[in-house]
């Protein structure tokens, strides 16, 4: 198991380089220029090549790409060109809305997932049975921004009972209406990733009635859902934290829309806001950050499933 974690562990440095790697050049290619941006429309070239100069955009990319590596070694995800501020302080003070949004989603996303995904398998030649399945393909179809659109049409606009867009200018300071701002866009991402995964658990389900130990089970008197129960869900679980970091991929991919649909100041908000600036360090720093959060959660995925299944560990 320790040679496995260390091989892990070798693969995750290896992901982050390559990543940092394709998202600095990715980045380089768009339209765009930062000094124009900041000297303003009725600036000089010469105006324009100073600022680049001061803000080192003159170098050679390898170069700079070199610095900024140097600098995620030591933890430093860069300075932003136009408000100075670093880039790890104001993701802190942006994820205090992004983290709660895909906490709260995926917990939705699960809730809905493993209770009807068992429920689709176990009734499948059901009529119940059959319409979570068609359900769950129908809403796993549905575009998250019109998903959005149509909870605030009947939550917010029809009803009233939730605010449509938004966020606490005191932020957490107010619990409770910082919740409830959260309340429709977690809604919104956790329907759709839980519809997704509906169709996973069903799937897992199924598998698990079929084996051996739980047809067993059963023949010895205990119903099929006590067999299931018993000795199928642990394997079902096994499954489902195999795809959580997909998942969980999935909830922040769906809170770069989201944050935009309901005016959140969080992360994938800033994103947005700051490709358009063409604030490269910012951008790229972000997304450094999002991509070893999310390789980071694939990791501990990995090794929490290889821990837990007995046949890995044998293995291991």
């Amino acid at each position: 198991m320790i040679r496995y974690a260390l091989t892990r562990t070798a693969l995750l440095l290896l992901g982050l380089f390559v990543a940092s790697a394709v998202i600095f050049l990715t980045l380089r290619v768009l339209p765009g220029d930062v000094a124009q941006l900041i000297a303003g429309t009725g600036s000089t070239p010469e105006q324009q090549e100073a600022i680049r100069a001061r803000l080192g955009l003159d170098r050679p990319l390898p170069l700079q790409y070199l610095e900024w590596l140097g600098g995620l070694s030591r933890g430093d995800l860069g300075t932003s060109l136009l408000t100075g501020t670093g880039v790890g302080e104001e993701l802190v003070r942006r994820a205090a809305v992004t983290v709660p949004l895909g906490i709260l989603s995926l917990l939705i996303a699960l809730a809905v997932s493993l209770p009807l995904g068992v429920v689709s398998a176990v009734r499948r030649a059901r009529a119940d049975g059959a319409a979570l399945s068609v359900g769950a393909q129908a809403l796993a179809a549905v575009p998250v921004v019109w998903a959005g659109m149509m909870l605030v049409v009947v939550f917010a606009v029809w009803l009233g009972w939730l605010p449509a867009q938004g966020f606490p200018r005191e932020g957490w300071a107010d619990p409770g209406a910082a919740f409830r701002a959260l309340i429709l866009p977690a809604l919104t991402i956790g329907l759709i990733e839980g519809a997704m995964l509906l169709r996973f658990v069903r799937s897992a389900t199924l598998s698990a009635l079929g084996q051996d130990h739980v047809r067993a089970a059963a023949a010895r008197g205990l119903t099929r859902t006590a067999a299931l129960v018993r000795h199928g869900l642990p394997v079902v679980g096994l499954s489902v934290v195999t795809v959580l970091g997909l998942q969980i991929a999935g909830i922040i991919v769906g809170a770069v829309v989201i944050e935009q649909l309901f005016s959140l100041p969080g992360i994938g908000r800033m994103l947005v806001a700051d490709v358009a600036a063409r604030d490269l360090p910012k951008v790229q720093g972000a997304l450094v950050a999002l991509t070893g959060f999310v390789l980071v959660i694939g990791f501990v995925v990995d090794l929490t499933h290889r821990a837990l299944d007995p046949r890995q560990r044998e293995t291991a």
